[in-house]
């Protein structure tokens, strides 16, 4: 039996047209024994009934499909549209027209979702901005108020008290820098200098300056085995040692006394080469890894705040690495250790 599911409104009008004559064209010619005078019965009424179907369909639902239409673009009709409406939009099966308002139902739903998830990380993402400001105004806020009650005339804690403050004071200032960097990340306000150079050394280099730090806790950095080949990169050095800074202090703050960092370097195609640092240290759980590079996401808080920093070095290293086009990922276990890589283009 033919299938009606993909007719156009005329081909739908013809095909009920159709089987209605046929019945009254038979009846006719039982009638009349005649068979000229069924087959202008038939004929006839063919043409009224495919008139009549037609002009129902057009005059009546797809009047209520245009307007359906009309919704879903929410545009007031250009000369284009309404050429749309009135030769195209007729010639589309009921099918067609069910699966454009199928379509954009899912694209409604879709940007529902979307909505909603970025309603839910902006309200989390201001809790902990008031919480990151918070912290170190009410230490300012201790600190001056004692000095101002009495403190202050008493010379075993009024130093003490003013270089506590200045170190949230600095904090605060850090912050701040922070995210007025990513702001300006994300709206592209930095362009790239890029240029190239030996990744290797810029590793070192990064290694060097945090040596300090590194040597408060004994942890070993090193290069792996087999990745000490100097291998040259093309992208914005200043920037690209940012991230490998961010992610050497993670690990310094993170890893273990007497532990060990290490980086890896490896061509994975001709055009790119992929940089990990890894370390030995307390590890992220599972759960925490899709959300690790959120601005102010902190997998343990009360350990973190204990660390310090200011919680969007993993963002700022994120936006730096996909302005330049490239990606960044993160593997981890707990107790075991972490390692954050990310791609960079090759020369």
């Amino acid at each position: 039996m033919l299938s009606t599911k993909n007719l156009s409104p005329q081909q739908l009008s013809l095909y009920t047209a159709t089987i209605l004559s046929i019945p009254i064209g038979l009846g006719f010619l039982v009638v009349s024994t005649d068979w000229w005078i069924a087959l202008v019965a038939f004929f006839i009424t063919l043409g009224g009934s495919y008139w009549l179907i037609q002009f129902t369909l057009e005059r009546f639902i797809y009047r209520k499909i245009k307007l359906i239409y009309k919704f879903i673009y929410q545009t007031k009709a250009s000369k284009r549209e309404e050429t749309y409406y009135k030769y195209i939009l007729p010639q589309k099966s009921i099918d067609e027209v069910r699966l454009d308002v199928e379509k954009w139902a899912e694209q409604k739903r879709e940007e529902i979702e979307v909505l909603k998830n970025n309603e839910a990380y902006r309200k989390e993402f201001l809790q902990n901005l008031a919480h990151e400001f918070k912290t170190p105004i009410f230490a300012i806020q201790g600190y001056v108020d004692t000095l101002l009650e009495g403190a202050l005339d008493n010379p075993a804690v009024n130093k003490r008290f003013l270089e506590n403050a200045a170190k949230n004071v600095d904090r605060m200032v850090t912050l701040v820098s922070d995210l007025d960097e990513i702001s300006r990340l994300e709206s592209g306000e930095q362009p790239l200098q890029k240029k190239n150079f030996v990744i290797q050394d810029l590793v070192r280099e990064a290694f060097d300056s945090l040596s300090i730090k590194t040597a408060e806790k004994n942890i070993k950095c090193s290069f792996k085995k087999g990745c000490e080949t100097p291998l040259t990169v093309y992208a914005d050095k200043e920037k690209i040692r940012q991230v490998i800074i961010n992610l050497v202090s993670n690990s310094i703050k993170y890893g273990n006394v007497d532990g060990s960092i290490v980086a890896s370097i490896y061509k994975t195609d001709s055009n790119h080469a992929l940089v990990e640092i890894s370390d030995d240290g307390i590890g992220i759980a599972e759960e925490h890894l899709p959300r690790i590079f959120e601005r102010f996401y902190r997998t343990d808080r009360g350990r973190s705040r204990e660390v310090g920093g200011s919680g969007i070095g993993l963002a700022i290293a994120k936006h730096i690495v996909e302005a330049h086009g490239q990606t960044i990922h993160v593997r981890s276990k707990l107790d075991i250790g972490t390692t954050v890589g990310f791609t960079l283009e090759r020369r």
